[in-house]
């Protein structure tokens, strides 16, 4: 069995696709931050606090990936008590921002962080569709995306 070709979405696809988010996202807001989830949801967050009008961003930081190997999970920067307003330290109201979920293993991390937080995603692989909440497109297990902010 071959390797699909990798999937290298341009700009104007990732403009699309957090379009297609924010639309999707929209009935189930609205939100009163977001957690970009670091690095890879750094972008389509940014983009995202634009189309739907938030103000209020941080960051979590996790990796779970070397180049192009997938390994055990890390948390270089978990979210601090201070980041999210009270009654919202669970999540209630939030929403995660991240490029993709393979494994769904970051979403978990997050999610037990910050159980009723809303997760979403650019992309979702199959093995990690269940642990997201709204997803812009879905794409094969095996293929390998790459983003633009990913390239030089």
């Amino acid at each position: 069995m071959t390797t699909p070709t990798p999937l290298t979405p341009g700009w104007d696809d990732i403009a699309l696709l957090c379009r297609t988010l924010a639309e999707r996202l929209t009935p189930a807001g609205p939100y009163r931050g977001i957690v970009a989830v670091a690095r890879g949801g750094m972008v389509p967050a940014g983009i995202l606090a634009g189309l739907l009008g938030i103000k209020l961003i941080d960051t979590v930081c996790l990796t779970s990936y070397d180049s192009r190997e997938q390994h055990g999970l890390t948390i270089l920067k978990p979210l601090s008590g201070a980041t999210l307003p009270q009654p919202a330290e669970d999540g209630e109201g939030w929403l995660a921002v991240d490029d993709l979920v393979d494994s769904g293993a970051t979403a978990r991390a997050v999610r037990a962080m910050l159980p009723k937080i809303h997760y979403a995603t650019l992309y979702a692989k199959p093995r990690g569709r269940a642990d997201v909440d709204t997803v812009a497109a879905e794409t094969e297990q095996s293929r390998w995306v790459i983003f633009p902010w990913e390239t030089d």
